[in-house]
């Protein structure tokens, strides 16, 4: 029994603030930290029962949700999943799927340059990556996903007939007579258009792609860490860690990337077999993709698909760290410049012209 010693009169401290009456309490990050120990107690142990399951496609996909991000895999680790993919795609698409996961190759840094006086707007481009890179191809909305656009821009000239016409008309016009004709436009053309043939008299056309910058602004912004920049140029995407959160899309100034808002629809006739895990391998619903310049190809020495099926050789592709190499005499002889290069991304896609 404990004898109360306070002067008379002095009223009684709560518990809280006497040593001797003190009683340890249970705090809410206690609380949550004791539960999530438990709940990730509880899925491991499922996940173990699932792995002793005779249903494959479960053990796979549990396997699946619980690897790490692919960059902090080992090389094991990443064999391991590798085998996993292959074995379900196979099984899904009724042919044999390969998954490449080489990584960057040591003494490259992948560069990309297109000639805009050449392009003459036919969107082969658009076509090859679609079935190259096994990108959604349905026919309602949200189903059709491609990485390039090609943006078609009107020609035009400032005439002098119209130079004193205008709205009012009369000195200190607030609208020049000019100001309604298609000279100037940046950016603000058509993305779809559908001609007799090409290329149109008085059309300009600009392909845009993922820019594969060196300093990606939605590399920044994933709070998964899900997106990155590879050593040899290429920014990806590990799917299996997207969150489908959509900030690297509104960081993109490019509009480079693409949302799996339903399931992707992929025929398994169209599908192309030869995949990369960083690449074109098959996504899922509610992941974002975009353009990786072809891995499956690029780091076994060949072009990426738009680059081959360029019917005018717009396209140029190769090692910015050789100097013999494509792009970098373009870069060196050519009329050279990056779109947007004010925002300081340092983009590896060029545009240039004779």
């Amino acid at each position: 029994m404990s004898i109360d010693k306070r002067p008379l009169g002095e009223p009684a401290l709560p518990a809280s603030a006497d040593p001797a009456q003190a009683v340890p309490k249970a705090t809410r990050r206690d609380f949550l930290k004791a539960g999530g120990m438990l709940s990730l107690s509880s899925l491991m142990g499922t996940a173990a029962l699932m792995a002793q399951t005779d249903d494959a496609k479960a053990t796979i996909e549990w396997a699946e949700h619980f690897q790490k991000n692919y960059r902090l895999m080992s090389d094991e680790e990443k064999n391991e999943a590798r085998i996993r993919l292959e074995r379900r795609h196979s099984a899904e698409y009724g042919r044999k799927v390969t998954v490449d996961i080489s990584g960057a190759q040591p003494g490259v840094l992948m560069g990309y340059a297109l000639n805009v006086r050449k392009c003459i707007g036919c969107r082969r481009c658009v076509k090859a990556c679609v079935e190259e890179n096994n990108q959604s191809r349905g026919s309602r909305p949200g189903e059709r996903i491609e990485w390039i656009q090609v943006l078609r821009m009107e020609r035009g000239e400032f005439s002098e007939e119209r130079m004193n016409h205008g709205y009012p008309e009369g000195l200190g016009i607030q609208v020049g007579g000019n100001a309604y004709t298609p000279v100037g436009q940046v950016l603000e053309g058509q993305f779809h258009y559908t001609p007799e043939a090409v290329p149109e008299k008085d059309a300009t056309y600009m392909p845009i792609a993922c820019m594969q910058c060196e300093k990606p602004p939605c590399v920044k912004v994933c709070p998964v860490r899900t997106t990155y920049r590879e050593a040899d140029g290429p920014v990806v995407i590990d799917y299996n860690w997207c969150i489908g959160c959509r900030m690297c899309m509104g960081a993109c100034p490019y509009w480079a990337r693409r949302m799996n808002v339903t399931k992707p629809v992929l025929p398994k006739d169209e599908m192309n077999p030869v995949t990369h895990y960083l690449g074109n391998r098959p996504r899922m619903r509610g992941v974002v993709e975009k353009c990786h310049w072809c891995l499956q190809r690029t780091r076994q020495g060949r072009y990426p698909a738009c680059v081959e099926v360029c019917p005018v050789g717009a396209r140029k592709f190769g090692n910015l760290l050789d100097p013999d190499s494509e792009v970098s005499l373009i870069l060196a002889r050519k009329n050279v410049f990056r779109l947007k290069a004010e925002l300081n991304t340092f983009p590896k896609f060029f545009y240039f012209y004779d």
